[in-house]
């Protein structure tokens, strides 16, 4: 016991001093198996392949490359050309358009940074040049990047479906809801907060030229999403699609991207790769775990004495995911608290795939909160601008997504309707 305690004290002293989770984590699994369940290192090990040898685990690297070919090539500066000719004539239009490119482009990469470095590098000179502000302008595309983990695909939505045992497919589903729902309050919110610039005039023959130039990155999303909805291919198979897709695309059709940067892209991918996945293969084991002592279901008995409606429940729920947003990764928070919070939300009469989806959203508004909120520190560095403005630019878009998490958390349908 004192051992354990010592290993314990020892752990806490490195999460305080920044070591890195999966270190903790595996930690943690060989603990819990050695001084509780009697069990070898070797169950652990034997633990970490199972959680490795999993099919859809394949779409996380396949869908993170298909989106760091698309931010190198061209995809995302046609996406955007559709979106600003489209959005031309509506007062406010730029900023709508910001956020209709980020929609698409998430509907590809599955990454929330992903999505914002590659519009946002492109568009925010193009709203700064409109007459929008910077304060403005980094809100709308910091704010507009978070999209990338709730409109499918999303590497989160697989990140829970594993943890938690429910369809990848039907969360897929789930988010296409929620995902027009944010689109349209951000849109609403630009349309209002709209400076007083001259307005462009649609014209119909510049929105066909750009149409008939990003037809391929259109039917990117359509294919992926369509053939997963149909049941055409699963959602590794569109993984592997959406890779081919974007080579074609861009080495054949648009030709501009370099031998070089694809090699780059596969580097970078590696890189982004390589401690996620050792983070998801420990906390499956720990998972594992806490299921044979039946952690989840202990916590299940002792919040029932607490909270005894579903709304309370949500209510607190929420609260809790936010405040856990502002200081863990989505990832993390996703390996470590799935599995917990989800057979309480069935206990209270919530459809696991709608509490994945109040899970994600609520973790996506992490993105945008301090002190660990990635979208912030992205924005900062790609707009070149303190990290305080940037913060101070998305506290209006934050007002706007926390009345979209109520919306979506107490309005069940918008995530089941697809289902």
């Amino acid at each position: 016991m004192a051992t354990s305690l010592l290993i314990g004290l020892a752990l806490v002293v490195s999460l305080l001093l920044g070591l890195p989770l999966f270190v903790i984590m595996g930690a943690l699994a060989g603990i819990c198996y050695i001084n509780v369940s009697g069990e070898t290192l070797s169950v652990v090990v034997g633990d970490i392949f199972y959680a490795a040898d999993k099919e859809i685990l394949l779409a996380i690297p396949l869908f993170v490359l298909a989106g760091q070919i698309m931010t190198k090539g061209s995809i995302s500066k046609r996406l955007i050309n559709v979106a600003r000719s489209l959005t031309a004539g509506i007062p406010g239009g730029m900023g709508v358009a910001a956020i209709l490119s980020c929609a698409v482009f998430a509907a590809i990469s599955g990454s929330s940074p992903v999505t914002l470095i590659a519009i946002g590098s492109l568009m925010y000179p193009a709203l700064l040049e409109a007459g929008y502000s910077k304060k403005l302008s980094a809100g709308v595309l910091a704010t507009g990047g978070t999209l990338g983990i709730i409109i499918p695909p999303s590497i989160p939505m697989i990140i829970f479906a594993i943890m938690a045992g429910v369809s990848v497919v039907d969360l897929f589903k789930a988010g296409i809801g929620p995902g027009i729902l944010l689109v349209i309050l951000l849109s609403g919110y630009m349309l209002y907060a709209r400076p007083k610039i001259h307005t462009t005039r649609f014209e119909l023959k510049l929105f066909l030229q750009d149409l008939r130039r990003g037809v391929f990155s259109l039917l990117m999303p359509l294919i992926i999403l369509g053939g997963i909805y149909s049941g055409f291919f699963t959602a590794t198979e569109s993984a592997a699609v959406a890779v081919l897709y974007a080579v074609v695309v861009e080495f054949l059709i648009h030709r501009e991207l370099r031998f070089s940067e694809f090699l780059a892209v596969f580097r970078e991918t590696a890189e982004m790769l390589g401690m996620l996945f050792l983070i998801l293969i420990l906390a499956v084991s720990l998972n594992k775990f806490m299921t044979f002592e039946q952690i989840p279901q202990q916590m299940v008995d002792w919040m029932s004495g607490l909270i005894s409606s579903k709304i309370t429940f949500l209510l607190a729920v929420n609260l809790l995911l936010l405040i856990v947003g502002c200081f863990m990764d989505i990832m993390s928070a996703i390996l470590v608290l799935a599995p917990i919070l989800t057979p309480m939300a069935v206990h209270y009469g919530v459809d696991p795939v709608h509490f994945g989806i109040i899970m994600i959203v609520n973790l996506e508004i992490g993105y945008l909160t301090p002190p660990i909120g990635i979208n912030l520190f992205v924005a900062s560095g790609i707009f070149k601008q303190p990290l305080v403005d940037v913060i101070r630019a998305v506290l209006p878009f934050l007002v706007v997504m926390l009345v979209g998490l109520m919306i979506i958390s107490f309005i069940p349908m918008i995530s089941l309707v697809f289902v």
